[in-house]
C-alpha cells in the first residue's frame, strides 16, 4: 500500500526564526572575507498536485531526453520549469512524518539496485565527525507483500523559518541573511541504517502529513515546487509519491549540467542555494581534502564577482545570482519571472569537479555530492581588463589560480582554495554533451 499525501487548499504562514540583527550576525561565518556570501499544471500553486509516477509533459514543458539523466531514479527533468521529479519516500522523525529523496549510496551494487549515484567517498564522511552521518533504523509491516520499509530518523529539518536575503549596498555582503530551513538536533542528510556500513544521501525535503506549502515553503524545502501523492494502488500493491525540485544549472568539464542543492554548512550559502542550513557538515572529512586519503568531499568552484546582466553570456557568480536570478524571492511555479531568469543563465553557474561520467575512473569514481567550496574572486585588474569571463572547467580555473594570481584569488585576495563551507549537491543530468574529460591538463604547480 502507498502512503497518503492529502491535497490542500490552505497553508500556514512561515515564522521568523531570527531577528534581523541576529540574522546579520550569522555572516560571521564568512568573517574572514569581505563578503557574506515541470511539471504538472496546478490549479493553485499552493496545493500539492494529485498526479503520480512519470507524468506526461505539461503544456509548455520541455523534457530532457532520458539518456542524459545521471540519477537514474529521476522520473523526468522539465527544462521549461527547471525541475526534476524524484521518488519521495516516507520516514519518521520524533514521531512525526518526514519525506525524503534518495540520491547516492556508498556501495556500488546498492547504488545500481536503487538507481542512485554511486559515491564511495560517502564512507569517509564520518571520520572525525560522527554527527555528519545520521544513524537510523528501519521498520516494516509484518504482512508487507511489496513496498518500502519506514526509515526512522534521529533528526529532521525545521522548514518553518522565513528565508530572508537582503542585499547590501554593493549586493554582497548582504545586510540580512536567514536560511529558510535549519537542521534540527541530530539531523544530517547522510544516513547509515543500523546493521549496515553503507552510507546513503537521503535529504529530507518535506515534513508532516500535509497540507504542503510549495509557495512559501513553511513545511517544505525551498526548492520543492510540487508534491505528487502516490496514485491509486490495489490490495498489497505499492505506488510511489514524487516531488518536483528546482534544479541548479552549472558546468563540468566544459559541459552544462544540472544538480540540486539540499543542504549547506554556511547560512549565506544555504540562503543562496535555497538549501537547509546544517552547520555540523562543516566538520565532514575534511576541509581541503578533495581526493586525499580519508576525504569525503569533492570540489565545487563558485565565483563571487563574475560578470552580471540577465542577457550577458559571460554572467557568472554569486553577485550575478542575487542581481539577475531573483535570489531574494521565493521559488514556486507561480513565480514565472524567477523560473525564466534561471532558465536563461540566472543561476550562479558554478563549476563542479570530479563527475560520474568522466572517462578516467580516478575522476568518476571519486565523485561525492558533498562539495567543498573553492570561492574565487576576480581582481580589480581582471575586471578592468574584461578577464572575468565565464568559466566552465575545473582545470582551467586551477591553472588560472596557479599562474595568474594577479587575476584570480580567494576572497579578499587570500590564496585560492577551500573557504570553509560545504554544499550537498547531488548530480542529476547533463543537458548537451556528456562531460568526459577536462578541457585542459593541469600545469605543474596547479592544486589539482
Amino acid at each position: 500500500m502507498s502512503p497518503t499525501l492529502p491535497s490542500i487548499s490552505s497553508l500556514p504562514a512561515r515564522r521568523t526564526l531570527l531577528s534581523a540583527t541576529t540574522a546579520t550576525a550569522l555572516l560571521g561565518v564568512f568573517a574572514f572575507t569581505p563578503f557574506a556570501h515541470g511539471a504538472v499544471t496546478q490549479s493553485s500553486h499552493s496545493v500539492a498536485t494529485p498526479a503520480a509516477g512519470t507524468a506526461a509533459a505539461a503544456p509548455g514543458s520541455a523534457l530532457l531526453p532520458e539518456q542524459k539523466l545521471i540519477l537514474k531514479s529521476a522520473k523526468q527533468v522539465d527544462l521549461h520549469h527547471g525541475t526534476v521529479r524524484l521518488p519521495l519516500h516516507r520516514g519518521v522523525a520524533g514521531g512525526k512524518t518526514v519525506w525524503y529523496v534518495l540520491t547516492e549510496s556508498s556501495d556500488v551494487g546498492l547504488a545500481a539496485d536503487l538507481d542512485v549515484n554511486y559515491a564511495a567517498k560517502l564512507s569517509n564522511l564520518g571520520i572525525g565527525c560522527p554527527a555528519c552521518v545520521q544513524n537510523v533504523t528501519q521498520t516494516s509491516r509484518p504482512d508487507l507483500k511489496f513496498g518500502e520499509a519506514t526509515v526512522h530518523f534521529t533528526g529532521a529539518p525545521d522548514f518553518s523559518p522565513t528565508r530572508i536575503l537582503v542585499p547590501g549596498p554593493t549586493t554582497l555582503p548582504a545586510t540580512t541573511v536567514q536560511p529558510g530551513g535549519v537542521g534540527g538536533p541530530g539531523y544530517s542528510p547522510f544516513i547509515r541504517i543500523q546493521g549496515s556500513p553503507v552510507v546513503y544521501n537521503a535529504p529530507i525535503v518535506a515534513t508532516g502529513d500535509g497540507p504542503f506549502d510549495v509557495v512559501h515553503h513553511s513545511n517544505t524545502g525551498d526548492r520543492v515546487l510540487a508534491i505528487h501523492p502516490a496514485g491509486p494502488a490495489g490490495p498489497d500493491q505499492f505506488t510511489q509519491a514524487t516531488v518536483d525540485l528546482l534544479v541548479v544549472r552549472g558546468f563540468d568539464a566544459g559541459q552544462p549540467i544540472l544538480y540540486i542543492s539540499t543542504e549547506a554548512s554556511d547560512p549565506l550559502a544555504a540562503v543562496l542555494e535555497r538549501a537547509t542550513y546544517v552547520p555540523a557538515l562543516n566538520h565532514a572529512s575534511f576541509l581541503g581534502g578533495d581526493d586525499a586519503l580519508g576525504s569525503g568531499r569533492e570540489r565545487i568552484f563558485p565565483f563571487l564577482n563574475g560578470q552580471s546582466g540577465p542577457t550577458n553570456p559571460n554572467a557568472q557568480g554569486l553577485i550575478h545570482l542575487v542581481k539577475d536570478g531573483h535570489a531574494t524571492e521565493d521559488a514556486n511555479l507561480g513565480n514565472t519571472a524567477l523560473l525564466a531568469a534561471l532558465a536563461h543563465g540566472g543561476d550562479a553557474r558554478n563549476i563542479q569537479g570530479d563527475f560520474p561520467t568522466i572517462t578516467d575512473p580516478r575522476h568518476s569514481l571519486s565523485y561525492s555530492p558533498l562539495w567543498d567550496a573553492q570561492l574565487g574572486q576576480w581582481t580589480d585588474k581582471a575586471i578592468r581588463e574584461g578577464r572575468n569571463t565565464l568559466q566552465t572547467d575545473e582545470n582551467q580555473i586551477l591553472n588560472l589560480a596557479a599562474t595568474r594570481p594577479d587575476l584570480l584569488t580567494g576572497p579578499g585576495g587570500a590564496a585560492y582554495g577551500s573557504v570553509g563551507f560545504v554544499i550537498n549537491c547531488p548530480v542529476i543530468a547533463f543537458t548537451d554533451k556528456q562531460p568526459s574529460q577536462d578541457l585542459v591538463n593541469l600545469v605543474p604547480n596547479a592544486q589539482g
